[in-house]
């Protein structure tokens, strides 16, 4: 296993504090202190707790898409890898134990106060919403929909709505519901 480089360490633990405490409750000292760097390390890397959060929300997206192309690199057909996404979704959930998307939560903790992380949050959700937009183009060429704007925000909406609700009831079955939904949306 390769050594961690020290930005790589600093943004693991950054993450890692941003996600579980929040961004507004993670100090500079607590993340140098967890990192063990010196601050020097970290202003070498980092101007600003600002940049830091922008590494954070940088890596979680790549995250995010890799763990998804990962978890689809084997299934072909658009619509298991719509209903693939939605599995996905429900990893991710179970795995942090129920603590919510990274994005939802950081623009509820900053608000439009940052409108670089704002704006970062909504183009990754958008991102989300054109992988969908895509895998239902994809199943639409086959001739089985009529409308692909209507059933991409559908599905785009039920996936979020999930996440919501199962980060609140702390279990996973809307994301059964919701596939049962998706299923019928995609005949």
């Amino acid at each position: 296993m390769k050594k961690e480089k020290v930005r790589e360490r600093i943004v693991r633990v950054a993450s890692d504090l941003f996600y579980k405490q929040g961004y507004n409750s993670t100090g500079i000292n607590q993340i140098i202190a967890e990192a063990d760097i010196a601050i020097g390390s970290l202003y070498n890397h980092f101007s600003s707790k600002n940049d830091l959060l922008q590494a954070y929300l940088v890596k979680e997206e790549v995250n995010w898409f890799e763990g998804y192309e990962n978890s689809t690199s084997n299934i072909s057909e658009p619509r298991e890898k719509l209903l693939a996404l939605i599995d996905y979704r429900k990893k991710l959930q179970q795995t942090s134990k129920f603590a919510g998307c990274h994005f939802i939560k950081i623009v509820s903790e900053i608000g439009e106060g940052n409108p670089s992380v704002s704006g970062f949050a909504r183009q990754h959700k958008e991102k989300q919403k054109d992988l969908i937009k895509t895998l239902v183009t994809e199943y639409g060429a086959q001739g089985k929909l009529s409308d692909i704007d209507f059933v991409t925000e559908n599905i785009f909406l039920l996936i979020e709505g999930a996440v919501v609700t199962s980060t609140i009831s702390k279990q996973n079955d809307s994301f059964d519901q919701v596939k049962k939904i998706v299923q019928g949306l995609l005949p």
